[in-house]
């Protein structure tokens, strides 16, 4: 994986500080339950606003967590690409996103102790159903789902829990699915906690 601000000395206890302090001043309180050691894929929702990336970039910084993010390939287009990468970036183009899940599934083969992170909504407005390559990559390549949140009702946020993809994806999304029910996310409208797509109410 590539060099991030993570491998910057100095660099990532400065960071590591003022997330924590800025975390503190906007009174957000940040939860983990997710193992010290092992890979493992964070999804995190729901997606609702511009502000859900900073938030969660301070809560893995506070957490110290070296963390590889994906997100959209347009997001690394221009000057923005290298500040992207630095802090741990991964661009997803979605017309190549077959080809990306193997290649995701071969980094964790490669790597120990890999993190990575992806919003299955995929965007900031609401969706009929959650993009599904998440679910491939952590079936895929035997790792557990960390399932991080931002719930601006409470202000808490973090990884709240621990999952392990079994032989059954519909009963996976459901159970997910019920997890993120309650949290409301910064502009609530944008969400729809029916992450399958089906009728069923969630």
């Amino acid at each position: 994986m590539h060099f991030t601000i993570h491998d910057t000395p100095g660099v990532i206890h400065i960071i590591r500080g003022l997330s924590w302090l800025a975390l503190k001043l906007s009174g957000w309180k940040v939860v983990n339950v997710a193992p010290t050691t092992g890979s493992y894929l964070i999804i995190a929702a729901p997606h609702t606003s511009n502000w859900d990336f900073p938030l969660g970039i301070a809560m893995a910084f506070h957490l110290r967590l070296k963390v590889y993010f994906i997100g959209k390939h347009s997001l690394f287009k221009g000057i923005m690409g290298p500040l992207m990468r630095w802090l741990g970036g991964i661009p997803l183009n979605r017309a190549a996103s077959k080809n990306f899940v193997e290649a995701a599934i071969e980094n964790y083969a490669n790597n120990e102790n890999l993190v990575l992170a992806i919003a299955p909504e995929g965007t900031r407005t609401s969706v009929e159903r959650w993009k599904t390559g998440f679910y491939h990559m952590a079936k895929g390549a035997d790792v557990p789902l960390a399932l991080a949140y931002f719930d601006f009702a409470t202000r808490t946020g973090g990884i709240g829990k621990m999952f392990d993809p079994t032989d059954d994806m519909d009963a996976d999304m459901q159970a997910i699915a019920d997890f993120y029910k309650p949290i409301v996310g910064k502009n609530p409208a944008n969400f729809n906690p029916n992450i399958t797509g089906s009728n069923r109410a969630t």
